[in-house]
């Protein structure tokens, strides 16, 4: 946030990364093997190590890193820490299946089994939750892992590591190597397409996940992409408007609406599009937003770089010009930096307008009009971005069946679209929200493969 030195962070080079592949890879051939009852073991030890580290170490680490407000913080650790306990309870529903053959006397297994060396690269806005999610997974399934966390956040994300390790996970296992800003592009173009990695998991912006998409397609290789959301949250005319505001202005300015779930555009029924922008209004003139290493109580603190505060600024100024309203704040920035915005609501908003498209990633909310249920959908799904949605209604049949038309990976019904179930399967459904799933038993059915198995009976001719 203030743009001043942290410290001093190691970065790794192609050798190291070379290196680290083929310890990952002799690991795997006995971590592959080892019994769910010892793997369950290490990761509640782990959660229960990491549990202890968020409540010293990663506030003060997340503040410094990520302009972490208190809040953010404590969210990110319970988070990170039931992700691990979530790991844990799948060790033992990793199943396989048999199924009858034609030959007499043969049976057939299919088994489900680990892939490898996985790659997982995960970002820095909520450095521990998204680095357990980035890990525990494939580790419980067998696999070993290579992590590269963002340059901007390697100790937040160094404490998931340590847990793990303190807790007893055997070497070569995990991974964990840092890369400079400058080296980023070509360490990743060589770690995605190393023959020995199996597997690409990647959280982040849609614009990295398209590039290392393009690696991934030149050897075949399978990918997770959990990448940019542009979260709608369809207000109809029966909604209960306090408890709409309230999912609104959580989902919009949780870490200055730096989340990929951030609720972005809020289509409203022309019938009740007054007294929510009224409540709306009044609920987020309240916001307290600033430094928060000054006034730790602040709900907004300062975005990620100055370079966000522009990207913001640049929407915001285009909207307006294009014919928008801004109902709350004056685009400009504040603080060390220039990295403080406060919190934003634009009203008028049209599709055809980049804020209404462009993830902003930043603490803003849209607000749309609508005459009918199928016009908000409509609205909805105008967008490349398909992760996360809400609909609120006091009907909640009626505010399902539009919940199924929301082309999104999640859509939650009278809740924030900032809202992650444990152990439910996360992630987008194409376009630039990305592929695949993480958590539960579809993050198991990710890091692993199907592998047919038959066991014929001695004394059988076969015809040729």
């Amino acid at each position: 946030m203030t743009g001043s030195k942290l410290y001093d962070c190691a970065s790794a080079t192609q050798d190291d990364y070379e290196r680290a592949i083929q310890s990952a890879s002799v690991a795997f051939k006995t971590w592959s093997r080892m019994g769910p009852y010892a793997k369950r073991i290490i990761f509640l030890r782990a959660a229960d190590i990491l549990e202890k580290y968020m409540e010293t170490e990663a506030p003060e680490l997340m503040s410094a890193e990520v302009s972490g407000t208190r809040h953010w913080t404590k969210i990110n650790s319970i988070s990170g820490v039931g992700n691990l306990r979530e790991a844990a309870s799948l060790v033992s529903q990793i199943k396989g299946e048999i199924m009858p053959a034609d030959a007499p006397g043969t049976t057939v297994l299919i088994e489900r089994e680990p892939l490898g060396v996985v790659l997982a690269i995960s970002p820095w806005n909520a450095p521990a939750s998204l680095t357990v999610r980035a890990i525990a997974t494939p580790l419980i399934c067998g696999n070993t892992v290579i992590l590269k966390p963002s340059e901007y956040s390697p100790k937040s994300q160094d404490l998931v590591v340590r847990a793990m390790i303190d807790a007893g996970l055997p070497k070569g296992c995990l991974h964990f190597l840092p890369v400079s800003t400058e080296r980023t592009p070509a360490i990743t173009e060589f770690a995605v397409k190393h023959k020995l990695i199996r597997h690409v998991n990647f959280t982040g912006s849609d614009r990295v996940g398209r590039i290392i998409a393009g690696y991934a397609a030149t050897c075949l290789k399978r990918c997770l992409l959990e990448l940019g959301g542009k979260a709608p949250v369809i207000i109809l005319d029966d909604a209960n408007i306090d408890d709409a505001v309230e999912a609104v202005v959580f989902g919009s300015y949780a870490n200055a609406g730096q989340i990929c779930m951030s609720t972005e555009r809020v289509l409203l029924h022309e019938s009740i599009a007054a007294p929510f922008k009224k409540a709306l209004l009044a609920r987020v003139r309240g916001i307290k937003f600033g430094n928060h290493e000054e006034e730790p109580d602040v709900s907004i603190s300062g975005m990620f770089t100055q370079s966000s505060t522009r990207r913001v600024q640049g929407l915001l100024s285009d909207a307006v010009y294009a014919g928008a309203e801004l109902l709350c704040g004056d685009m400009t920035a504040t603080g060390p930096n220039l990295t403080i915005m406060g919190p934003h609501v634009v009203d008028r908003v049209t599709p055809d307008m980049e804020i209404f498209q462009r993830e902003s990633f930043g603490p803003l909310v849209c607000l749309t009009a609508f005459a009918t249920d199928e016009e908000a959908v409509d609205l909805a799904n105008n967008s490349e971005y398909s992760l996360s949605a809400s609909v609120f209604s006091k009907d909640v049949m009626r505010a399902l069946e539009i919940a199924r038309q929301v082309r999104a990976g999640s859509c939650h019904v009278n809740n924030p679209s900032v809202y992650i179930v444990a152990g439910a399967p996360n992630g987008g459904v194409g376009g630039s929200s990305g592929y695949g799933r993480f958590g539960g038993m579809a993050g198991v059915l990710e890091f692993t493969e199907l592998k047919i198995i038959s066991l014929g009976k001695s004394g059988v001719k076969y015809a040729v």
